[in-house]
């Protein structure tokens, strides 16, 4: 599996990070990171950017990089955290780096796309362009607890949360609880 991580400036792009570190080492990761989600990163915490053999990092001025091609041929892409500025590019088709210029492609290619949105509250606005996103077969899963699992710590609910979106990109893992069919004693 080939697929692209893009990290948008918003709060939370130390899940980005924890995202990758859960990525099996056989799907090859394409990250691009835009410079509100560089300057986020320093703001937020001091974790590196993980280095392995199966990522590649890009520039966000990259337009031209290959993974900006329909025939580059990625599976497909996550978009974690989604600032409002990302999602409202997204949702009118502005191109104008290789974040935005991969959603479009990845869109027209009608590959498979998550994208975390981390805001709140919502606006009217945001929540339109979440719709219409959503309405193009855009997933559109913010970062949201449950409590089925029995999280007891930050790292017991980002693991939940990641495991979600991995399953949304149909990538196996065993991160979370899963709800079972198992009688409870309420």
């Amino acid at each position: 599996m080939k697929l692209i991580v893009a990290v948008t400036g918003a709060s939370g792009v130390s899940l980005a990070l924890k995202f990758i570190k859960y990525i099996p080492k056989d799907i090859k990761l394409f990250v691009v990171f835009s410079n509100s989600a560089k300057l986020s990163l320093k703001l937020e915490s001091n974790i590196a950017l993980p280095n392995s053999e199966n990522i590649i990092y890009y520039d966000n001025k990259s337009i031209d990089a290959s993974i900006s091609s329909g025939s580059f041929g990625v599976d497909a892409m996550i978009v974690i955290p989604c600032s409002a500025n990302s999602l409202a590019k997204f949702a009118v088709g502005i191109a104008d780096n290789l974040i935005s210029r991969v959603f479009a492609v990845s869109l027209k290619e009608n590959r498979k796309i998550v994208i975390v949105p981390r805001e709140m509250p919502y606006s009217l606005l945001f929540l339109k362009n979440m719709t219409k996103l959503s309405k193009m077969g855009v997933v559109v899963a913010p970062p949201v607890l449950a409590y089925y699992s029995g999280q007891k710590t930050i790292e017991d609910m980002e693991r939940f949360m990641i495991g979600r979106w991995m399953d949304m990109l149909n990538i196996k893992n065993s991160l979370y609880k899963r709800w079972s069919d198992e009688k409870s004693d309420i």
